[in-house]
């Protein structure tokens, strides 16, 4: 979870607020609302005990919200603006603007309700593709180790394999068996590769009825 609680005021009166966990909000809020008149900026930052309060300031009207999350710097800001927005939207606002009715207060706690659990869930969507990228880029890593260290047992078994075959010339001086031992090997190459080709233009021939099936 990132919002756990949100409200909008007017001044240091709150219009409409909602929590989606215990705790004392409330008292917070009245004092992170009277540092934010203070500051008069249109936008802040409070870190209060371990929740982080980010405010919106738009005409005298002030949109709060407290996150559990320090790091998240763009889903508390995204939530402010999208409330805002459909506040200030409201024909009831204009007429009620400083002294709303309980039904207008009520109205916008569930807005609040429904865009913090929009967002929370955005939030925790976002940290699960995260938690996947980083996931897939753990398995690239260790594939590239793995081929790393094959390529490297490769790479001594071919030394160790020179070495034998050097001290095979020293002890026995059977520098006769070794290369034809290595002729041999060259030459069932060759004949392989020829195989491979003759098969080749056997296929391609009869792929394009150049030889009648």
């Amino acid at each position: 979870m990132t919002i756990t609680y949100s409200c909008i005021a007017n001044g240091r009166a709150i219009l409409a607020d909602l929590a989606l966990t215990g705790g004392s909000y409330q008292e917070t809020a009245a004092t992170v609302l009277r540092l934010v008149l203070l500051r008069a900026e249109p936008k802040t930052t409070i870190q209060m005990g371990s929740f982080v309060y980010h405010s919106l300031f738009i005409d005298g009207i002030i949109y709060l919200c407290a996150s559990d999350d320090m790091l998240d710097i763009v889903t508390p800001p995204a939530f402010l603006k999208c409330v805002s927005d459909i506040f200030l939207r409201n024909p009831l606002m204009s007429q009620e603007h400083f002294s709303p009715s309980n039904a207008v207060a009520a109205d916008f706690q569930q807005v609040l309700g429904k865009y913090m659990m929009k967002y929370n869930k955005n939030q925790d969507d976002s940290s699960i593709s995260t938690l996947r990228n980083q996931v897939t880029d753990v398995k690239i890593v260790m594939t590239q180790n793995i081929d790393r260290i094959l390529e490297s047992e490769e790479r001594l078994n071919s030394f160790s394999d020179r070495t034998d075959d050097l001290q095979t010339i020293a002890k026995d001086s059977q520098n006769t068996k070794i290369l034809r031992r290595i002729w041999w090997k060259q030459f069932k190459k060759v004949i392989i590769i020829t195989v491979a080709i003759l098969l080749s233009i056997i296929i391609i021939l009869l792929s394009t009825n150049v030889i009648p099936t």
